[in-house]
């Protein structure tokens, strides 16, 4: 089973600030479990207008925040057991998902090296290093608070797979889907030929 972590760059104002102190260039994390990202998983913003109303996300990697948007991704295996508790824990923090925030005092803290853990409140990197951490993977042994995205890059069990436009990845992965749906409609249609070749056999 595999797992993906989306490193962006959206080139907002917010992410240019964070980048003067990280010197990285990608500073928003995501976690996602389809090589398609069609569903990934992050705390960030609400609204894309507003960077300052914040909490647990369902990213649309194809929406306006990450319409321009360079990227790095990443893969790892897991075992079963180890997807299923990222999974769960992912469900228990959407299910109560108003109880939570973003960690902006966190995030600010985190790019000075300073440790400050906040009850159901996490930035970006930190929610996905949680979630991460709760599979058994551990990010060069920091505490979720502490870890900036570039920190992940450096994690052994993880592989680079892309870098660079976010659309050209999603455009790539797009068609190959639809190349595989296309096989196994010929397979089927084939398949559905014989059957009814012998079906016609047999009747006569």
């Amino acid at each position: 089973m595999q797992v993906y972590i989306i490193l962006t760059n959206t080139g907002t104002l917010f992410t240019r600030i964070i980048k003067v102190f990280t010197r990285y260039p990608f500073n928003h994390a995501s976690i996602s479990f389809d090589q398609q990202l069609d569903v990934a998983y992050s705390f960030g913003r609400k609204k894309p207008n507003n960077p300052f109303i914040g909490g647990f996300v369902k990213e649309d990697m194809e929406g306006q925040l990450f319409r321009q948007a360079s990227c790095a991704i990443y893969k790892c295996t897991v075992s079963e057991s180890e997807y299923r508790e990222m999974i769960q824990r992912i469900k228990q923090i959407e299910e109560q998902q108003e109880l939570y925030k973003y960690n902006f005092i966190g995030l600010f803290a985190v790019l000075l090296n300073k440790k400050m853990n906040r009850e159901k409140a996490y930035f970006c990197s930190q929610f996905v290093a949680t979630i991460l951490s709760n599979g058994g993977i551990s990010i060069k042994d920091k505490p979720a608070c502490l870890v900036k995205p570039n920190d992940i890059t450096e994690c052994g069990r993880f592989e680079l797979v892309y870098q660079g436009d976010l659309r050209g990845y999603l455009l790539k992965h797009g068609k190959e889907i639809e190349k595989q749906a296309e096989k196994r409609n010929r397979r089927l249609y084939y398949l559905n030929s014989i059957y009814t070749k012998l079906a016609r056999t047999i009747a006569n």
